[in-house]
């Protein structure tokens, strides 16, 4: 069972030009329903806190009505763990062994990924490897040569053309990066067509485990005390992109995000007035009731 967030209405997992889509394991589900326990009685942070336990950035003034689709995959259809080197083979097999992404560059982008100390964190690889200050981005801004990301990165981004977010698709996204991008095919460069094409954003580990740099919901302490480690969320996948009537079993939850002015817990914590049970909750059936189960 799966776990993918959407905007309300939506008639498949992700917008249609994507080839694939985020997924949140089982795990992760239970973990949403334990926030549905914590804090029933308090909406927004069952909602904005599935939505930051899935990786969201932009938080403090999302409004866009979201649901969370909560699904079983057809017989045969495959779910994959969403590591850098996992989206590289799904191109090869797609489009064939190229020298649109060059094995060094693969490597210098998972060492990037995978050197970091234990205060170092994925946006801060995302700037080493781009140069896109994390600040600028954490504020919500595009990338753009006024926030230092650099060339090769800006070029990808050009070259790769639109995101499936708005006129594009995602293969042809990764065929126009093929063949349309004549800048050094670096680390930057991989990470601009991940990026662009399969929103593969700034918070992405690249070990699919979930991230963010707000308050992890099950750590009570405000975020700025929370280790990095401690904002490390749930096992990410990614299974491709289906419309909603394709998919053997489904159901969609409506979250309650509340008002911007209500979510103060993201930066001082979930249960800052004071520690709140946050374990495994009971089992329970999900019903299509346009909410999370109550807490029993």
């Amino acid at each position: 069972m799966f776990g993918t967030t959407h905007t309300r209405g939506s008639t498949s997992l992700y917008p249609s030009g994507f080839w694939y889509a985020w997924a949140g394991s089982s795990t992760n589900l239970e973990r949403y329903l334990a926030l549905r326990n914590a804090y029933g009685d308090e909406p927004p942070k069952v909602g904005i806190g599935t939505l930051s336990y899935a990786g969201y950035p932009g938080l403090n003034d999302w409004s866009i009505p979201t649901n969370l689709a909560v699904y079983t995959l057809p017989v045969g259809v495959q779910a994959r763990v969403p590591s850098f080197e996992t989206w590289f083979r799904l191109l090869d097999e797609e489009f064939g062994t190229s020298a649109a992404y060059p094995l060094s560059a693969q490597t210098d982008l998972v060492l990037a990924y995978s050197r970091l100390g234990p205060h170092e964190d994925v946006v801060g690889a995302f700037q080493a490897v781009t140069g896109c200050k994390r600040a600028a981005l954490l504020k919500g801004k595009d990338p753009s040569a006024g926030i230092g990301c650099n060339a090769s990165f800006l070029g990808a981004l050009a070259a790769a053309g639109p995101s499936p977010y708005a006129t594009g698709e995602s293969k042809s996204c990764f065929q126009n990066f093929a063949s349309g991008y004549n800048g050094p095919r670096n680390a930057a460069a991989m990470r601009a067509v991940l990026y662009q094409c399969q929103d593969v954003g700034f918070l992405n580990t690249g070990v699919a485990l979930g991230y963010n740099t707000y308050a992890n919901p099950f750590v009570c302490k405000p975020a700025f005390k929370q280790s990095v480690r401690q904002k490390y969320t749930g096992r990410e996948f990614v299974v491709p992109n289906m419309n909603f009537d394709a998919l053997p079993s489904q159901i969609d939850i409506e979250l309650e995000l509340g008002e911007p002015s209500e979510r103060g817990f993201l930066q001082t914590g979930y249960c800052s007035t004071g520690c709140r049970h946050l374990g495994p909750p009971k089992r329970e059936a999900v019903h299509r009731t346009g909410s999370l189960p109550s807490p029993r």
